[in-house]
This record gives structure tokens, C-alpha cells and sequence, in this order.
């Protein structure tokens, strides 16, 4: 057996009735010493409960997360232990995943938001290589594309099960207060579809501003003041709205002000249309330009929500049942 590799876990969560899981399949042509791996498939329907059942059974030093449609690089595993080995104090290491030249046109045109800084500011980077290899916090990182060193994980008690999505988040923020340190490399990368629609984008964003305002009520940090401000943007936009009829914003000077921000907004909209348009052909720039615009406040809206919802773990037998099963490294189809 090979000692100088760590062993590393790969872990997937899927759906119970999932029988096709591109994760794996990318898994298996990770090139790693086949006896320092292993692959963990966890099925069932909380992936926080999922991921964390299959950590207390994984038996590598690292773990390797991926979701169940990432598809990474085969040097993925050896880039990540390079930089392991560099730095003891490292505990997380993560990258971008970005969407697949082949993906359809409507694909193409979310991957521009997600990607966008005035969509999403520094989380862009989840969605694009953004600058050099570098130290990080958990606004880069995302959770379909990261290595973990086991054991710092399970001191912290795993992912936070109230929390869905967001989890990883309050985990790699508890992390760098323990004093570990996150990575982020650019070229550290897995190929993932976005949302194939336009309803479904749209859910994801709602999700991702709830998530975001349970893990500020769960772990308040400083590092989550910028995603206040669509929350902001939707109440402010909800003021404009309300005042309209009754002719608040009529009358001179008052007008001005309240409709100042929203000209500033449109000038910044319009300056990032105009730099998109180097990189990207016009009609994928103006529909991606009206999504930033849905993004903000469907983000803000779902914070709104998650400042309401009810923290708890997930309590149903059906949520909470988890089946890991171990998936051959070589030639293997993953049945149901």
C-alpha cells in the first residue's frame, strides 16, 4: 500500500430513486492511487443528513464533496493534497464549477448571472475562476466542489442540519474561527449544469436567499453584511411601489431622491451589459441582464422569508433515513 498518498473519501449525496449519477462516474477516473480511495454514495432526501451520515462512516483523511451532477477534473485529488501537504494549518480546499460548453443556450445564459459580480459579488468565484490561488473565506466556496480534512469536520459535528442550503457555509466559517485556513484555486475545477429552467433557476434563488438569512440568525458573522443589500434593494423597491399611488414621489426634490438609486442601479446594469458583451454574443447579454435584475430581488425575497422560517433539524423518519452505500472504483453502475 501506497503511505504517501492520504486516503480520501468521495462523497455523493443522491436521491433514493437515483439510478444514473454523472459523480461517480467522474469519480472513478479521478487519478489517485486506487488503494488510498474510496467512492460513498449517500441516498436520501436532507442532503445536510446525507452528507453528514456518510462522513462518520468515510474512512479517508480527507473527504472530497461532490453533488450528485459534478463532473471534476482527474487531477483534482493530487492538486488538492499538494496544497494539503503545503500548509498543516489548511483544512478546505474548493474551486469553481462552471458550465459545460455543450450546455443549452438557456444554461448559458444563467451561468452569466451566477457568474456576474453584480449578481452575486466575490461569490462569483463559486461560478468562474476569479484571481490567483489564494486563502479564502466561505464566500468562494462551494459545497459541489470541495476537499476537507475528515477529522476537522467531525470535531465540529459535521454540517448543521437545520440548515438547508448554507450548511457549508456556517461550517467553513466555524473553521477559520477555529483558526483553519480555506483555499481557493481557480484551476481546481468541476463541470456542473445549471438549472435547466427558468422556474427552477428561480427556486434556486429563493433557496439561496432563505439559506442565507437562517445561517445569519444561526452564526451572525460580518462576512454576511453584502447580503443584506437585495433584501434592501426588494424593501426599497416595495417603498417606490407603495408610495407611487398616492403621489409621494411626485413632488420635486422627494422624487429625486427616492428615484436616485434606482438610476444609479440601471447605470451599473446597463455598464456591466456593455462589459459582458466583450466576452459574450448580445442576446445572451440582455437576457442575462434582466435575470441580474430578478436575481436581486428573488434573493432578497428569499432572505425576507428565511428571517421568518423556523430553525430546526429535520425531524420526519423519510427526511432523516440515509442509506451509504460503497461504489467500486472500477467498471461500476450505480443501481437504485
Amino acid at each position: 500500500m501506497n503511505t504517501a498518498w492520504p486516503s480520501v473519501s468521495v462523497i455523493i449525496a443522491a436521491r433514493p430513486e437515483q439510478t444514473e449519477i454523472r459523480a461517480v462516474h467522474a469519480a472513478q477516473r479521478l487519478d489517485y492511487p486506487r488503494d488510498r480511495l474510496e467512492i460513498l454514495v449517500a441516498r436520501g432526501r436532507q442532503p445536510s443528513v446525507q452528507r453528514n451520515a456518510a462522513l462518520r462512516v468515510a474512512r479517508g483523511d480527507l473527504v472530497y464533496f461532490l453533488d450528485d451532477d459534478s463532473e471534476p477534473l482527474p487531477g483534482n485529488l493530487q492538486r488538492a493534497v499538494t496544497a494539503f501537504a503545503r500548509d498543516p494549518q489548511l483544512q478546505v480546499i474548493g474551486g469553481p464549477n462552471l458550465c459545460p460548453e455543450d450546455a443549452p443556450e438557456q444554461e448559458q445564459v444563467f451561468a452569466v448571472v451566477l457568474s456576474s459580480w453584480l449578481a452575486f459579488g466575490p461569490s462569483r468565484a463559486r461560478y468562474a475562476p476569479v484571481g490567483p490561488p489564494r486563502y479564502t473565506s466561505e464566500k468562494t466556496l462551494i459545497l459541489c466542489n470541495l476537499v476537507a480534512r475528515r477529522q476537522t469536520l467531525l470535531d465540529l459535528g459535521g454540517f448543521d442540519e437545520t440548515l438547508y442550503p448554507n450548511e457549508e457555509n456556517a461550517l467553513l466559517d466555524a473553521i477559520q474561527r477555529r483558526g483553519g485556513r480555506l483555499w481557493y484555486d481557480p484551476d481546481f475545477l468541476v463541470y456542473r449544469r445549471p438549472r435547466p429552467d427558468l422556474r427552477r433557476f428561480a427556486r434556486m434563488l429563493l433557496t439561496y436567499g432563505r439559506g442565507r438569512a437562517e445561517q445569519f440568525r444561526r452564526l451572525p458573522t460580518a462576512g454576511s453584511a453584502l447580503n443584506f443589500v437585495p433584501p434592501l434593494f426588494v424593501l426599497y423597491l416595495g417603498v417606490l411601489l407603495a408610495g407611487a399611488p398616492l403621489g409621494f414621489w411626485s413632488a420635486g426634490g422627494w422624487g429625486r431622491w427616492a428615484t436616485g438609486p434606482l438610476g444609479l442601479y440601471a447605470v451599473l446594469l446597463l455598464g456591466h451589459a456593455i462589459q459582458l458583451w466583450r466576452r459574450h454574443p448580445w442576446p445572451r447579454v440582455w437576457r442575462a441582464a434582466l435575470l441580474i435584475v430578478a436575481a436581486h430581488c428573488l434573493y432578497g425575497a428569499g432572505f425576507w422569508r428565511g428571517c421568518f422560517t423556523p430553525l430546526r433539524p429535520p425531524g420526519s423518519k423519510t427526511t432523516r433515513e440515509v442509506i451509504v452505500e460503497s461504489v467500486p472504483l472500477e467498471n461500476a453502475e450505480v443501481g437504485a
